[in-house]
């Protein structure tokens, strides 16, 4: 019995002594954005937190239950952020306190993230920007760890300034949005000797940038233009309030099997239209943003049914454009680098979500092939990749220009060809209402694609006529 007794009572030692276990923080990372600062903490398991903030002087208090300092805090880079200081104390054996001393005032997040294949648990701490603020020089990623980090550091950078010279009043540039995938604590996809999808991306998003810059009536600008985080919704809400006419998504794909190879494109499903029209029409705060004039699709004064079907005709007119400047660059990019698909995929990705913009997904190949992860990585390569999506992109807006913009005066004056114009066919289009929109008749239609009646497939190419006043039957 006393030694029945002995066990239960090692055993109970045994079990406290493990709930008591502190967990290691083990490496802080920062990373600095245009409008935030987001510290992540890398802790070997999970913990109990709370964050208050005090003032005069400004500063943000973090309680870690059950947790121990077990890294250097004086090696992180603090430039061009609202952090001047970072220490911790031991409130207990098992309870850390960490301060972090401002220069101003910030709006604090924070949140533990699980492990997943790149990190292990974590503590995130966003701290937003209470005024509006140029985007700054951005530092480079700095570690101060146990651990090796795998990542290299890649310094961020201001986007390269177009050299214009001014338009004629109201022959505005066309904008094209391009948003680096992934980015900060989100690496992406890693190739066999470690190369990270969002370094590879980034650095093919400034080349695009800077290739369309080059052009007369068109300007690009980054969503991502260094080494943090943005959330998906938030890239296409930077992409409208930069008046972007598209949306281009730069990413780098991976698969299982290291064989897989080839660059994609993609556009927006059916389902995710529609179920994104939904979301639209539920979210007020989306909403909002629409009417206030931040989209082009206004709903002001609208009833509810109504605004669904403006939405609705207006997500289809953004898909079926999607579709055919998505074609363009596709096709371009076979010239250049195998393809994975010959035509436009489409699938519900949060970033091509967008009611008011043609959007497009770019996997630019398979970064998890050795092969196409090490020409990724060259300059000359990134360099055919971006030549390619610019060309696309181009030929898609000298046959499809924005009314007001440089390039529709061009057009419109004889100064560049007309060309053949091309519409790639979108769920719920129809012959006429494709004819309606081009306004041409829509025998002129039909005898341009030598259709034998009006059934129409998803995906297929019409070559549209020069604009006719004739009658429609």
């Amino acid at each position: 019995m006393r030694a029945w007794a002995t066990s239960v009572g090692l055993l109970l030692a045994a079990l406290a002594v493990d709930a008591w276990a502190a967990v290691d923080v083990r490496g802080v990372r920062l990373w600095r954005a245009p409008d935030n600062t987001r510290l992540v903490f890398d802790l070997s398991g999970q913990v109990q937190h709370s964050v208050f903030t005090l003032t005069a002087p400004h500063r943000i208090v973090i309680d870690v239950n059950g947790a121990q300092l077990r890294t250097q805090l004086d090696k992180l880079a603090l430039g061009n952020t609202p952090i001047t200081g970072l220490r911790a104390a031991q409130r207990s054996p098992t309870d850390l306190r960490l301060v972090l001393d401002l220069s101003k005032s910030v709006v604090p997040k924070s949140f533990t993230l699980a492990p997943n294949q790149q990190y292990g648990h974590r503590l995130v701490l966003d701290l937003y920007d209470q005024e509006p603020a140029v985007a700054p020089d951005l530092p480079p990623t700095r570690v101060a760890s146990t651990q090796p980090m795998p990542a290299p550091v890649v310094t961020p950078t201001k986007p390269a300034a177009k050299a214009t010279t001014p338009l004629p009043r109201g022959r505005r540039d066309i904008v094209i949005a391009i948003d680096a995938g992934h980015g900060g604590e989100d690496p992406g996809a890693i190739g066999p000797q470690g190369a990270q999808e969002k370094h590879v991306v980034l650095a093919i998003a400034r080349e695009l940038q800077r290739q369309i810059n080059s052009e007369k009536g068109f300007r690009a600008e980054l969503v991502r233009t260094g080494d943090y985080f943005i959330p998906l919704r938030r890239r296409t809400e930077i992409a409208r309030k930069k008046g972007a006419d598209l949306f281009v998504s730069i990413h780098a794909d991976a698969a299982p099997r290291s064989s897989a190879f080839g660059a994609s494109v993609y556009a927006l499903s059916d389902r995710g239209a529609t179920s994104e029209t939904a979301r639209w029409l539920a979210d007020s705060e989306n909403r909002s943003d629409l009417i206030g004039g931040a989209g082009s699709v206004s709903l002001e004064d609208k009833d509810r049914m109504l605004a669904g079907v403006l939405l609705d005709l207006s997500m289809t007119a953004s898909l079926s454009s999607s579709l055919n400047v998505g074609q363009k660059v596709l096709s371009n990019m076979g010239r250049i680098t195998p393809l994975h698909k010959e035509r436009v995929e489409q699938a519900g990705f949060m970033v091509l979500k967008s009611p008011d913009m043609p959007s497009i997904l770019v996997e630019t190949g398979f970064i998890s092939n050795p092969g196409e992860s090490e020409k990724l990585q060259t300059r000359s390569h990134q360099q055919a990749l971006a030549r390619s999506i610019h060309g696309g992109v181009r030929h898609f807006f000298q046959q499809n220009p924005p009314p007001g913009t440089y390039i529709a005066w061009l057009r419109d004056s004889g100064k560049i060809a007309r060309g053949r114009q091309e519409h790639v066919v979108a769920s719920g289009e129809t012959l006429a209402l494709i004819a309606e929109r081009y306004q041409v008749g829509l025998p002129a239609l039909r005898q341009a694609n030598r259709l034998k009646s009006d059934e129409l497939k998803i995906g297929q190419i019409l070559d549209i006529p020069a604009a006719t006043l004739a009658g429609q039957p």
